[in-house]
């Protein structure tokens, strides 16, 4: 029997029990499939997608539309899961109008259970965001340390939070998602005690990429964990399949097999019955084309 569909409820009740969250990316309708059946909790349609998928040096050029695009093929893949979308770059924090007419395409044409924005860096909008989001009925998972949309401002990918100043302000950031409704808060790449401090403050469930073992729960880019992505991976990922090695094999394989013939074996084409080939006319030779006994 089929499990029961998750709930925003189901996940905010995980924390309190000590039950450990999961949340993977997916960004098409087989990985999502997949994801789905090994039971994870929460797949996120990140914006990920434009470096991961599109080819993108970054996630800022990453559209709404494309955002939708691939969430629609996600949540065709998914029937348990939560599905959460991210909210691309200017998508939010523009207008309160605007933030939740954003946010509403995702929910309505991609049918994703929630959306997710990243923090702000210093100022009031997010919060207002989320505001505006809870109020309209659209769930929010917030996302604080480093923040891929603007990580220019942050001076790169580096780790957040690793003074007692720049800590403070995470705690407080987090707390501000925590009261304008967030139900979750990524943390992404800040010390694993800054981290556990997050976790103890808030009551929603907090869920690390690159912030140790003490949120309650834990999120990767799929394909960094399958090791599909590159050769650069950062420190906080593990790579729990090299799924490339196998791919590449499997295509040596393939090319190796045509070129010598071996591919497509009798058992792998298909055949027509005997008599019904006797009955197929051979071009005549004189009339390219014609059928034999048609030339005049």
């Amino acid at each position: 029997m089929p499990e029961a569909t998750l709930t925003i409820p189901d996940i905010l009740q995980r924390k309190p029990r000590g039950e450990k969250i999961t949340m993977l990316t997916a960004y098409d309708f087989p990985m999502a499939r997949l994801l789905d059946r090994a039971g994870v909790d929460l797949v996120l349609v990140g914006d990920s997608l434009g470096m991961v998928a599109l080819g993108y040096s970054s996630t800022v050029p990453v559209t709404l539309d494309e955002m939708i695009h691939h969430a629609r093929a996600v949540r065709r893949g998914v029937t348990r899961a939560l599905v959460v979308g991210d909210m691309p770059f200017m998508s939010f924090n523009v207008s309160r109008e605007e933030t939740v007419r954003n946010a509403g395409r995702l929910m309505k044409e991609a049918g994703c259970d929630a959306v997710k924005i990243e923090w702000g860096q210093g100022s009031g909008e997010s919060l207002d965001s989320v505001r505006a989001l809870t109020e309209a009925g659209i769930p929010v998972m917030g996302h604080l340390g480093l923040t891929p949309q603007t990580a220019g401002k942050l001076g790169g990918f580096r780790v957040q939070g690793k003074t007692a100043q720049t800590a403070q302000k995470l705690l407080e950031a987090a707390a501000g998602l925590e009261e304008a409704g967030c139900f979750a808060v990524v943390l992404e790449c800040i010390p694993s005690q800054v981290a556990r401090l997050i976790t103890r403050q808030v009551n929603i469930p907090t869920l690390g990429i690159g912030a140790g073992p003490d949120c309650d729960g834990q999120v990767l880019v799929t394909h960094d964990l399958l090791h599909l992505t590159g050769a650069f991976y950062p420190k906080f990922v593990r790579a729990f399949a090299r799924i490339d090695q196998r791919i590449l094999k499997a295509l040596g394989e393939f090319k190796g097999a045509v070129r010598s013939g071996k591919f497509p074996a009798a058992a792998e084409s298909y055949s027509m019955p005997e008599e019904e080939r006797k009955k197929i006319s051979r071009p005549g030779r004189g009339v390219r084309g014609a059928p034999k006994g048609t030339r005049k």
